[in-house]
């Protein structure tokens, strides 16, 4: 496989914007806008036994997880590397986590390290894959 070279600035900016979009939909515990940050086909594996395999299969977990286990919490998720793999798609890696009602700072429990595939759509940048495993072993 042949290098891709880095994002250039403005590339780099819309890849850092997508973990904002996904913290500004949990924060309004908006499971359509959540969803619509996704490719159709998206996956989305969670610690557990979370494995989704569609925006619209996204959108039914965060509905129900918004009214009950994620209930009046909120997101956060730092990048700390992004990398081209190719004109329209990218790896993003960030930190963060869950923050519970109070929280100021994601606790060592929740604390959780993400891996983002970024394909782009029509101009976007959208998650065709996302995965995260707790820091705290």
């Amino acid at each position: 496989m042949s290098a891709t070279p880095s994002p250039n600035a403005s590339e780099a900016a819309a890849l850092r914007a997508v973990p904002e979009l996904i913290v500004a939909a949990w924060a309004q515990h908006d499971a359509d806008g959540f969803a619509e940050v996704f490719t159709e086909d998206a996956t989305l594996i969670l610690p557990g036994d979370v494995y989704l395999t569609s925006r619209q299969a996204i959108r039914a977990f965060m509905t129900q997880a918004f009214a009950g286990p994620f209930k009046g919490t909120r997101v956060t998720g730092e990048p700390t590397s992004i990398r081209a793999l190719a004109d329209d798609v990218a790896v993003l890696v960030t930190r963060g986590g869950v923050l519970a009602p109070g929280d100021t700072e994601v606790t060592a429990e929740r604390a959780i390290r993400a891996t983002w595939v970024l394909a782009k759509e029509g101009g976007d940048w959208r998650i065709a894959s996302y995965q995260n495993t707790p820091i705290a072993g």
